[in-house]
């Protein structure tokens, strides 16, 4: 069958067309997607501002008849941090759904680390033993770790890149004492979910996932996009370490100069490059191994799993 699926995200919408059928790998028809920034468009009450929620109905309804263009059988909608945290979030779903006739279904962060965990699972199988995973979002940190399709501990943190660039800098590059605060930061929340993870053992396997650890795997050398799905790429500490130090003394628009950094991506991937650096120094992960799925193929997936 075709499905469509639209992933509103806290910096860009998503609408990913597969041909898919259970048992299978769902194979990419038709990508659309847009830089909404969802995340910078939140007032100072938390809640999403009608430009916002505008920008959104307008996306949703090109979504729409994109899918129908291309013969979508099934339209599966959700949205992750920018909407659930915000205070008006009821409000903007129900404006959304008035407006298009589309039902968003809102994931927990908890829903996200299990859905991203269970693509990370897939990919990789199961000769890969205990996973640990992470993905760096724009606004929320998800790590899971397990042996099975369900992991045994699945966490969501507030260490998005886009919600930390814009909490904690105030100039581009930032001052180095704003980089030291929000080190300090991120190292804090990130070591208060080590026990928990730990205490299920070591894991056999370590892979980190979107968009954010792809362009710092790409920077540290990693194989482009372009090489396709199927090439190796990793992601060692030790480059994570320097290049987490180089990056917060570089602007936005010398960052976009890097190999693989989208100009759009650059001015949050020196917050994203602490919390990769926090999690795989915390972690004691030496190595991490960059995962083309993520979360929009974990929900494909899972919608796969519950067909006749």
């Amino acid at each position: 069958m075709r499905l469509g699926v639209l992933d509103i995200g806290s910096n860009t919408v998503h609408l990913l067309v597969v041909d898919a059928h259970r048992g299978a790998r769902p194979i990419p028809a038709y990508s659309h997607k847009e830089e909404l920034r969802l995340n910078e468009l939140i007032n100072a009450e938390n809640r999403l501002t009608d430009e916002a929620i505008e920008r959104l109905g307008d996306f949703t309804e090109e979504a729409l008849r994109i899918a129908e263009d291309k013969g979508v059988e099934d339209f599966l909608a959700f949205a992750t941090s920018a909407v659930r945290e915000a205070a008006n979030g009821e409000e903007v779903l129900a404006r959304v759904e008035q407006r298009c006739g589309v039902n968003l279904q809102v994931l927990s962060g908890r829903d996200e680390a299990r859905l991203t965990f269970l693509a990370v699972r897939r990919w990789f199988g199961w000769s890969s033993g205990r996973l640990l995973a992470f993905d760096i979002g724009g606004g929320s940190l998800e790590i899971a770790a397990g042996v099975d399709e369900e992991p045994d501990v699945a966490v969501s943190l507030p260490l998005g890149a886009g919600r930390l660039t814009r909490g904690w800098f105030t100039a581009d590059p930032p001052p180095a004492d704003e980089v030291r605060k929000l080190r300090k930061h991120v190292r804090a929340e990130i070591a208060r979910t080590v026990g928990d993870v730990a205490r299920y053992g070591a894991p056999d396997r370590a892979v980190a996932t979107s968009k954010t650890f792809k362009q710092l795997a790409r920077i540290a050398g990693a194989a482009p996009s372009s090489d396709g799905l199927y090439v190796s790429r990793s992601l060692t500490r030790e480059s994570m370490a320097d290049w987490a130090a180089k990056l917060t003394t570089l602007s936005s628009a010398e960052r976009a100069q890097l190999s693989g950094v989208s100009e759009g991506r650059a001015i949050q991937l020196a917050a994203g490059a602490l919390v990769a650096d926090a999690a795989m120094d915390l972690f004691e992960v030496d190595r991490l191994e960059v995962c083309p799925w993520a979360l929009r193929e974990g929900v494909i997936l899972r919608r796969l799993d519950i067909l006749p």
